[in-house]
């Protein structure tokens, strides 16, 4: 299995702590206190490898549907205020892969970095927690498709790599959230979602939706 190579910020430190805590116990010093810094701080790095874990997925190839962007479940699926587009919203759990994956190929045109609240990811109103928000003109159509990579409460951290003018393929990784949050696709005119709330989706491999027109 791959790991993202941002796991090691985390993992060295955990291990070093943890062999810490085993040379204390070994000192006979302080030992409780050695044996639950070393518990603890390796039990983080092997949370830490499995939270990012980066599995290889082919990428899809039938332009006429649109993939999830991350792995999780399926929260709501709505029009949202007064937008025509239809917005779905993913909650990734922390037990779920991390890495996110465009949802069709296409040109970036803007990365947006917006700042926000952090509230839990799984509640509605993370809709306005810190995020990033990346447009993408998709292959084919006129109207751009909005991807949205949310912070959570526990780590607030969000990675997306791409630049506008990049092209990215459908199922390409392109960011990265820490540690709990929420992912959110705008459908844009010419196309419909075809999952439901409740939903479990893979990010590159499952249909969420399907262009209709070439609008």
């Amino acid at each position: 299995m791959k790991i993202a190579p941002q796991a090691w910020r985390f993992v060295v430190p955990a291990v070093a702590a943890g062999a810490a805590g085993l040379w204390l116990m070994g000192s006979g010093r302080t030992f409780i206190a050695g044996s639950l810094l070393a518990v603890l701080s390796f039990d983080f790095a092997v949370f830490t490898v499995f939270f990012f874990r980066d599995p290889e997925r082919p990428l899809p190839t039938d332009p006429s549907k649109i993939y999830a962007p991350g792995d999780g479940v399926v929260m709501s699926v709505a029009r949202e205020g007064s937008a025509d587009a239809v917005t779905l919203r993913i909650f990734l759990s922390v037990f779920d892969v991390h890495i996110q994956r465009a949802p069709c190929a296409g040109k970036v045109a803007n990365v947006q970095v917006v700042e926000g609240s952090f509230r839990a990811a799984m509640k509605d109103e993370a809709r306005y927690n810190a995020r990033v928000v990346m447009t993408l003109q998709p292959e084919g159509h006129s109207a751009p498709l909005i991807v949205e990579q949310i912070a959570g409460l526990i780590a607030r951290r969000i990675e997306c790599w791409p630049k506008p003018g990049e092209s990215l393929a459908a199922g390409q990784r392109y960011g990265l959230i820490y540690f709990g949050s929420q992912a959110a696709v705008h459908f844009p005119a010419g196309s419909r979602c075809t999952v439901k709330p409740g939903d479990r989706v893979a990010a590159g491999l499952t249909e969420i939706g399907e262009w209709t027109s070439k609008s």
